[in-house]
């Protein structure tokens, strides 16, 4: 378990802020992240990567020459947030645009995706590339469905030292692009990992067992199995991968690989280089070249005690690559160069919070009532959050309640200081939207941050929030979550809840009901369709591949939207 920490919430930004300190040569703090010490020659494509906290060395023990340029980090097992990775972005861009490269996980793609926009609405020239190694987590037909795990350090460093030599940014994507397609990984996982503060693991092996395929935030792997030898353990991890070859590697025979085996976080090294005798070995009888192997930590899961073992099957081009030098905190091969001149750090954005627009005195008043419902929704996740982390655990990771408890909070906390410098109910609502995205990561604060972001949108600064605004709100949130993540109602998602919310609101208002029992009835909506999700098998996100594990248990987003509808009720009804 982890047991050296302060504050839990603050436990993220305090190992950036101390690892920054350990590693002034190679990298150097920005918002949201770190970014190499020397800056990004000009004319380089940045290559920027990123992810939650708790895998280190992913994410920015990889930042250095010859491999990343940037790295956002996010809060322990979330996504940094949009904010946080365009501030980096912006910080290593070097005027030839940015490839941001992260693992293939919801919340991963949400951010991302979402900062991408943001900059290319800024004029930077953008790309993005998700890693998909993991071949437990989707069908050979379903690439695209998998998640990234340790051959993220494989892919990442293609494109970097693609962008090394000055190719531009569309060659370096295909670069990117070709060695996640000839990169396959696999797990094992003997037992689960504690986050910060928590006082048991996100998941557990039964005594003498195994998880097979499990990944590294501790979804459920696909299966148990007796606890191995070492050499059973090899013997599982290489045959397991030589059944799924890439497309144009028809055999082993005589093909070459770049092999990491990977220890999740309490694997010994000893251990590991016990199990990779026998992976060697193996591979050699299999006719595979093995071409500078890499045994150690290299993406992990806080203290989880498991192996993955990663294959990149290499032709000329991917093996120059993969070769070429490197001189990152936690990645370093061969020799460089004197490094090309850079412009230097370049100038973060001034934080403009501080200035609120001008808002109306019956604003300011709906603003008050705001914070009251977001100090109520507040509230409501804190006193549910073990239940929420626990439903999550079914089929998922378990952190569903952290990350409300995170972004709830701290969108609390950012309505009150607007509302102190004047704000009417719409800037309170977006200052709350960006806090709970940018503290929460993670899928939940994306789509949490679209909601109040939508009601604030809708209500504005000016006029007195009625009915229809709010109901006009609500419904653009639907719609926004929608669009994000890509769920439907009928996927066993938060939308379950959300569309009948919104729908029997909008209905109810349309009818000439008051907002307070408009509201009661689409929270009573909410409630039942919340409930109504435990007997759906999940179609999106981290529960998907485990989808009969979840009979029976309502969906964590959904249950927690519930929730939080009826708790801002009780605030509706009081103040009327």
């Amino acid at each position: 378990m982890t047991r050296l920490f302060n504050d839990p919430t603050a436990f993220a930004d305090e190992a950036l802020e101390g690892f920054a300190a350990a590693h002034r040569r190679w990298v150097r703090s920005v918002t949201g992240g770190v970014v190499r010490a020397g800056g990004t020659p000009d004319g380089e494509v940045a290559v920027v990567v990123g992810g939650g906290s708790g895998h280190y060395p992913a994410f920015s023990g990889l930042v250095g020459r010859g491999l990343a340029h940037g790295a956002a980090v996010g809060n322990v097992f979330a996504s940094p947030s949009a904010q946080q990775i365009r501030s980096v972005a912006r910080a290593a861009h070097g005027g030839a645009g940015v490839l941001l490269m992260y693992g293939n996980y919801a919340g991963d793609v949400l951010h991302f995706g979402q900062a991408a926009e943001r900059l290319a609405g800024e004029g930077v020239e953008v790309r993005t590339l998700a890693v998909t190694d993991d071949i437990s987590s989707a069908g050979p037909g379903q690439p695209a469905e998998r998640r990234g795990i340790a051959g993220d350090l494989p892919v990442f460093k293609a494109a970097a030292a693609a962008a090394e030599e000055g190719l531009p940014l569309d060659e370096v994507l295909r670069t990117a692009e070709h060695a996640n397609a000839r990169t396959r990984s696999f797990g094992i996982a003997f037992s689960g990992c504690t986050l910060p503060g928590a006082g048991h693991p996100l998941f557990t092996v039964p005594e003498g067992r195994m998880a097979v395929g499990l990944g590294i935030h501790g979804e459920p792997g696909i299966g148990e199995e007796p606890l191995p030898t070492a050499d059973e353990a090899a013997r599982l991890l290489v045959s397991t991968l030589l059944k799924e070859l890439p497309d144009d590697v028809p055999t082993p025979e005589g093909a070459r690989t770049a092999v990491i085996l990977n220890g999740l976080g309490s694997v010994k090294y000893e251990e590991l280089f016990v199990v990779y005798r026998t992976v060697a070995a193996l591979l050699a009888d299999a006719g595979v070249e093995i071409v500078e192997p890499e045994v150690g930590e290299l993406v992990t899961s806080f203290d989880m005690a498991g192996v993955s073992l990663t294959l990149t099957w290499l032709d000329d081009r991917l093996e120059r690559l993969w070769r070429a030098p490197a001189d990152a905190p936690a990645h370093r091969k061969g020799a460089l160069e004197a490094p090309a001149a850079a412009s230097g750090p370049r100038e973060e954005e001034a934080d403009d919070t501080a200035a609120v627009p001008p808002a109306s005195e019956e604003s300011r008043e709906a603003a008050a009532t705001v914070l009251t419902a977001l100090r109520a929704l507040a509230g409501t996740v804190d006193e549910h959050v073990e239940e929420l982390g626990r439903i999550d655990a079914v089929a998922g990771d378990g952190d569903h309640g952290i990350g409300m408890q995170r972004g709830s909070t701290a969108a609390h906390r950012a309505a009150a200081e607007a509302l102190a410098l004047g704000a009417g109910a719409g800037t309170v609502l977006t200052r709350a939207a960006d806090a709970w995205a940018d503290r929460a990561g993670g899928t939940s604060g994306a789509l949490w941050g679209t909601i109040l972001r939508a009601l604030g949108t809708a209500l504005g600064d000016q006029d007195a929030p009625t009915a229809s605004r709010v109901a006009d709100g609500v419904t653009e949130a639907s719609a926004g979550v929608r669009r994000l993540g890509g769920a439907e109602t009928g996927d066993k998602t938060m939308v379950d809840a959300l569309v009948p919310f919104a729908d029997t609101l909008a209905d109810a208002v349309a009818a000439g009901e008051p907002l307070t029992g408009a509201w009661d009835r689409a929270a009573t909506a909410a409630g039942s369709a919340a409930a109504a999700t435990a007997e759906l098998l999940p179609r999106k996100g981290r529960a998907r591949p485990h989808a009969e594990k979840s009979l029976g248990t309502p969906d964590a987003g959904a249950h927690s939207l519930a929730l939080i509808t009826r708790a801002v009720h009780g605030v509706l009804h009081h103040d009327h």
